[in-house]
């Protein structure tokens, strides 16, 4: 009985040890996504409010991007895939100074938002895209309803969302714009809860390895993954509920 006292009690103190070691991982992810965030939305500001630096990237009248617009536009994307092929061979330190150099760039493709619309506007959408990403992101953590299996058809969603934008940029359709627009809010949507209950449980199944060096490259991984999803969201939101100027 002694015996299985003891069995018992230490099975306890695994688990709260478990416990409080998700939620310094969760804290860890949440608190990279938002200096990302912060470095995003400073340095889109930087550019954005400056005639001078927009017009490096971008006809100041138009908007319309010009060679450089065009490869930070899609500097992003191409980083995405990068990080992914290298993320086995970098530290946790490394990982996280390019989520940071990503966060960077990223702001650069963003600016012109600061000169289309209304910053009045541009801290509205911030907000109710905030709002919705926190509710989303707490229902993933919190759910007991397994929705792994939305994974497979959210990335399919958002491999069509890239291919139909990416047409769209050169048909210009309205329509297409709007689809692609209602479209990817839903997906992302999806995407804030399933990532949410995915970097859970991917801790969970490695939290007895014990390997910090992974742990931190999964919190990067992680900080990334709902990152891009509060972009996204936020992104297609400001085309609903942005003033513009």
């Amino acid at each position: 009985m002694a015996e299985y006292q003891t069995i018992r009690t230490a099975a306890a103190g695994r688990a709260a040890q478990i416990d409080e070691g998700l939620r310094a991982h969760m804290n860890k992810v949440y608190g990279t996504m938002s200096v990302g965030m912060l470095l995003t939305f400073a340095v889109a500001w930087a550019v954005g409010t400056s005639p001078a630096l927009l017009s490096v990237f971008r006809d100041p009248i138009t908007l319309s991007p010009n060679i450089l617009g065009w490869i930070v536009m899609f500097a992003p994307l191409a980083m995405v895939f990068g990080f992914g092929a290298a993320i086995n061979r970098l530290s946790a330190a490394g990982a996280q100074l390019f989520f940071y150099a990503f966060a960077s760039v990223m702001g650069l493709s963003l600016a012109w938002i600061f000169k289309a619309f209304t910053g009045v506007s541009i801290a509205q959408v911030f907000l109710v895209t905030s709002i919705s990403f926190a509710g989303l992101s707490l229902w993933g953590y919190t759910t007991k309803k397994d929705i792994s299996g939305w994974g497979s058809f959210l990335i399919m969603g958002v491999i069509g969302l890239v291919v139909a934008s990416i047409i769209n940029i050169f048909l210009g359709s309205p329509a297409i714009h709007f689809a692609v627009s209602i479209l990817g809010l839903l997906i992302f949507a999806g995407l804030t809860a399933y990532d949410t209950q995915n970097i859970k449980n991917t801790y969970l199944q490695h939290a007895h390895s014990g390997d910090s060096e992974w742990m931190g490259k999964a919190a990067i991984m992680g900080a990334l993954s709902l990152y891009m999803d509060f972009i996204n969201m936020f992104m297609f939101l400001l085309q609903f509920l942005g003033n513009r100027e």
